[in-house]
């Protein structure tokens, strides 16, 4: 029987020795990437098909952790994200205690948490006391040359108010207020009793 047209050789004996055999070979268009040519088991030549060059079974991502309308392949299925794309993400804190929630999803690294602009301007090395840092400003307060009064007050029929500008000389603030004792006397009158003035 004579080989035909489209018959092809698959297999060369030389004497007792074999010198090609691909009779058992199982390459296939399908598996074999597209554009790349090989010969089948028959001889013929193939041409591959196949649209992916590597094996995604052992790929574990999820939707949510691919870019949101990007896709991947994963365990041979297509998958296409959910993560949002935040971009340049930028907060701001404006109390000692304040936080910041950082949203869920992929930023682009440009984004900047910074204290609040009115909070910034309130941290200044004058409102410091000397030799305290705050958030990096060195203090230069030293504090303020003020003079403190004691004031003496002797109850009486009528409210009294005692102000530091009061005392002689006036003080910026009085340390201490000394209130008597309310005055009290007896004396003896015409009736024959006694006479308790009091104040």
């Amino acid at each position: 029987m004579s080989r035909g047209a489209n018959d092809y050789i698959n297999k060369v004996v030389f004497g007792n020795e074999t010198l090609i055999d691909i009779s058992a070979d199982t390459v296939d268009a399908a598996h074999l990437i597209k554009n790349y040519t090989a010969h089948g088991r028959d001889g013929a030549p193939v041409t591959g098909t196949c649209t992916f060059d590597s094996d995604t079974t052992d790929a574990n991502a999820a939707v949510g952790e691919i870019l949101i309308n990007k896709t991947a392949y994963v365990n041979k299925n297509k998958l296409t994200g959910t993560m949002p794309n935040n971009g340049a993400v930028t907060g701001t804190i404006s109390t000692k205690t304040g936080q910041y929630s950082i949203p869920a999803g992929y930023h682009d690294g440009s984004g900047k948490v910074s204290i609040d602009s009115t909070a910034q301007a309130a941290i200044d090395a004058q409102y410091i006391k000397a030799g305290h840092t705050i958030l990096g400003v060195l203090g230069e307060y030293t504090g303020e040359a003020i003079s403190a009064g004691a004031a003496t007050v002797t109850p009486a029929r009528n409210s009294q108010t005692i102000l530091p500008g009061d005392l002689t000389p006036p003080k910026d603030y009085i340390s201490q207020v000394t209130v008597a004792a309310i005055p009290y006397v007896e004396t003896q009158n015409a009736g024959g009793g006694y006479t308790a003035t009091i104040g």
